[in-house]
């Protein structure tokens, strides 16, 4: 499955098929966009969990990420699912940039009474701060108050089809023989896809010369001209040119295999490939708020998106594009998370020895 920015339609070639990159694209949701899985399950009361005088106006959810991705695509579910919950329009914005930082930044100086929220990500609520040691524009522990996860998911590695490797061990063995000569490209400097090459590298004593790109898109690009020989990405971002057969998968980064989606069923995780590595690569997404948002304003925003990422349609949504449902059972909860999961990536950019500033 392949997502396109709202108002643009993607065509039945067999192109490869670049994530979009624009910064600054805000769109009203519209139920059109879709189709029979929004309208699957029927609409929640307007009324359910509602308290007088919250929301007042429209919400605005900030996705710092460009529009067309699963992120995006994930935000834009939810918030139609959210606007008939809440009774109030939802406002999709996407503000990329600094790896994420301009759009949590945006949301942290926002007014802070529920109606700005953030979709982040793991890499800027708990990575950011270690990449960005001297620029990071906020904390997000204590700028950003937690609301609940919305989604998780991990990170894919593939090589292009022509290449000679089908098992992972073929590829380790490649890679020994000749070391700093096989290439793997990534997202961007600091970014899970790194992150997940320099565990691997270090588990696996390997060399391989790491080549960093301005998004995925540029990578995908190269890997299928063949001007590198492998990178990893987050399965939503892959799996459409996985199922084309541009792309072959040799593992996943998650510990145990990915049986969600039907083609990776079949691809071993780093549990099985490297077992005393304890490589998990788990990228997850959630909601955030303005730090001193109103706890009762919290409440009820969190029990409108977890009765949404709880439902079927939401998982029936997620689920082909790579990601799993997951919803914390408090903000208190999901806020603890954030706090032990700055220590897991602090120890990932300190593998990788990243650096942004």
């Amino acid at each position: 499955m392949t997502v396109a920015p709202p108002g643009v339609t993607v065509g039945s070639g067999s192109r490869l098929r670049p994530a979009c990159s624009a910064i600054g694209d805000t769109q009203m949701i519209s139920r059109r966009l879709f189709g029979a899985a929004a309208l699957a399950v029927p609409a929640l009361s307007a009324a359910h969990g509602q308290a007088p005088g919250f929301p007042t106006r429209p919400i605005r959810l900030v996705v710092p990420f460009a529009p067309g991705g699963a992120v995006d695509l994930t935000g834009r579910f939810l918030g139609e699912r959210l606007q008939a919950s809440l009774g109030q329009n939802i406002v999709v914005e996407n503000r990329g940039g600094a790896g994420g930082n301009l759009g949590a930044d945006l949301v942290a100086k926002a007014e802070k009474d529920g109606h700005t929220l953030l979709l982040g990500s793991a890499s800027i609520l708990c990575a950011n701060k270690f990449l960005y040691r001297r620029s990071m524009p906020l904390d997000p522990v204590r700028d950003l108050a937690p609301v609940t996860r919305v989604a998780t998911g991990t990170v894919l590695l593939i090589v292009n089809s022509d290449r000679p490797w089908r098992r992972f061990d073929e590829l380790v063995a490649a890679a020994k023989r000749e070391p700093g000569r096989l290439t793997m490209g990534s997202s961007g400097t600091g970014t899970v896809s790194h992150l997940a090459i320099e565990s691997l590298k270090r588990a696996a004593g390997i060399d391989i010369t790491h080549v960093p790109y301005r998004g995925g898109g540029p990578a995908f690009q190269d890997l299928y001209a063949g001007n590198i020989d492998m990178m990893f990405d987050v399965i939503p971002a892959a799996m459409p040119n996985v199922r084309e057969g541009k792309f072959r998968p040799l593992a996943v980064g998650s510990a145990e295999r990915i049986t969600y989606v039907p083609e990776l069923r079949d691809v071993p995780g780093m549990k099985e490939l490297l077992p005393e590595s304890n490589i998990d690569m788990q990228s997850w997404y959630g909601i955030n708020a303005p730090s001193g948002t109103p706890a009762d304003r919290i409440q009820i925003l969190h029990r409108g998106i977890t009765q949404i990422v709880r439902s079927d349609a939401f998982r029936q949504r997620m689920e082909p594009i790579g990601f799993t449902p997951i919803a914390d059972d408090t903000p208190a909860a999901y806020g603890t998370y954030i706090m032990e999961q700055e220590r897991v990536w602090q120890r990932l950019v300190e593998i990788s020895g990243a650096t942004l500033d």
